[in-house]
């Protein structure tokens, strides 16, 4: 198995290639926090969210763990995944561990709030 096929496995995910691209035009906005405004692009199969040096997307929020949760891209669309967090992920005000996203979702990781914005 090679690193690629291990860091998918320890990850959860499958190592199938996905069907079809990641649509453009997916973006995560911070809704609440120090944060607020950000709005990052959500370009790739698989982007980290934490507050450790190895996230994707790093922000230095106490109340989350260092890999959170991931915003992915796969045959189902785009969800969002727990990653084994210390305070949970909850989308929409339910605890979600892994949550197909529909546009205008709400994600909350400890206490910053995302908004999520999919493409039509």
């Amino acid at each position: 198995m090679g690193a690629r096929s291990s860091k998918a496995a320890a990850e959860g995910r499958d190592n199938a290639a996905p069907s079809r691209p990641v649509p453009p035009g997916a973006v995560i906005l911070v809704k609440s926090g120090f944060y607020e405004g950000l709005e990052v692009s959500v370009d790739r199969e698989w982007l980290v969210i934490g507050r450790g040096r190895s996230a994707d997307l790093v922000l230095a929020e106490p109340t989350i763990s260092r890999s959170h949760a991931a915003v992915g891209w796969d045959s189902s669309g785009f969800f969002v995944q727990d990653l084994g967090s210390t305070n949970g992920t909850m989308v929409n005000g339910a605890k979600a561990q892994r949550t197909v996203l529909k546009d205008q979702d709400v994600i909350q990781m400890g206490k910053l709030t995302l908004g999520v914005s999919l493409p039509g």
